[in-house]
């Protein structure tokens, strides 16, 4: 039997606005496992690592991507948006986190992240979205959990929200 030699990468990624060293990264790791394994950014979740649940849903460069299906290494002249940014600045839930929490959107928590950046991605670029657009929006984002109508309510929700202010 003959040893394998592992190429790992040494390089920087941009997440949440600041520049990040990755040492020692396989080839062909994913941008989930490189979060999640290396840089100990736990919030984006993995669970079919086909692109089908949405559970690791991040910007890139401002574009909803699953980060299992990204290469790490071919992102790193770009703007990368986990869930740790969500939040405010004081560290409180953003109106959609709140929302979620206040509609009961959140059962087990798995999908919730990636719904949040989907959701939150969606309000940011059109703020008065439809139920069908919102329905379109969501269809890459699998939940076991509420059945969709808690979710759509905390989105209604934000919605009103954010036209009253």
């Amino acid at each position: 039997m003959t040893d394998v030699i592992v190429d790992e990468r040494d390089f920087e990624l941009t997440i949440n606005g600041a520049r990040v060293p990755v040492r020692g990264a396989a080839p062909g790791a994913s941008l989930l496992q490189v979060l999640r394994d290396q840089l100990q950014l736990t919030g984006t979740k993995g669970a079919c690592e086909e692109g089908e649940c949405g559970s690791c849903s991040v910007l890139v460069d401002g574009v909803l991507m699953c980060s299992c299906l990204v290469m790490a290494a071919s992102v790193t002249d770009t703007a990368i948006t986990t869930i740790e940014s969500v939040a405010r600045p004081d560290g409180s839930f953003s109106d959609v986190q709140q929302a979620f929490v206040d509609c009961g959107a959140v059962q087990c928590g798995f999908c919730t992240p990636g719904l949040v950046m989907a959701v939150t991605d969606l309000l940011n670029q059109q703020p008065h979205a439809d139920r069908e657009t919102v329905r379109e929006a969501l269809a890459g984002n699998l939940c076991r959990c509420t059945g969709y109508g808690r979710i759509l309510a905390a989105i209604d929700q934000v919605i009103s929200q954010r036209a009253a202010q």
